[in-house]
């Protein structure tokens, strides 16, 4: 009986080692809106693909633009802003609205705020009525310490949806207590 279980045990504990050794994605911190909120995370050099839900190789033929985009997003929103910069130059529509956010977001995020500044007005250029990109915008503004070109911002996103969407929220909330950007 004692063999028996012995074996178990092995199979078991075998079966657990063969399992954590599988590519499994992690899922991102934050959320935020914007298409990659809620897209797991994957090792350096795999994309998550929404079509098969698993990890795959970046250099997946198979994989869409805005699979790409929506996973530089969940990238950045995991901190790894080089790896989603990286990831945002595999997209062959690079003059795209959200590619061009994300990119400012990414790009703010690791200091380089006048920068990111310039993608999220090339990509307000393109679609006026994207939310996210005002937010990031006027969160740039912030930093900058142009409260007045962030409340201008915080304007338009009351025009497009209100007081009552995330965009607006998060943009008032970093507005009144810029410790929150």
């Amino acid at each position: 009986m004692t063999t028996t279980i012995v074996r178990i045990a092995s199979l078991v504990l075998g079966g657990c080692i063969a399992a954590s050794m599988l590519p499994t994605p992690v899922f991102a911190v934050g959320g935020g809106g914007g298409g990659g909120a809620g897209t797991p995370t994957c090792k350096k050099g795999q994309i998550y693909d929404k079509r098969s839900k698993q990890c795959v190789r970046q250099q997946s033929a198979n994989v869409t633009d805005e699979n790409r985009t929506d996973y530089a997003y969940s990238l950045a929103k995991a901190g790894r802003y080089e790896e989603a910069l990286a990831m945002l130059d595999t997209v062959k529509d690079q003059n795209n609205a959200e590619v061009l956010n994300y990119r400012g977001y990414a790009t703010r995020k690791l200091g380089r705020t006048d920068e990111g500044i310039s993608y999220y007005l090339q990509s307000v250029k393109l679609d006026p009525q994207y939310a996210k990109v005002r937010e990031y915008l006027g969160e740039a503004y912030v930093v900058k310490g142009r409260v007045d070109l962030a409340k201008e911002q915080l304007n338009m996103i009351k025009a497009i949806c209100g007081t009552g969407c995330e965009e607006y929220q998060d943009l008032n909330a970093v507005i009144l207590d810029p410790s929150k950007i």
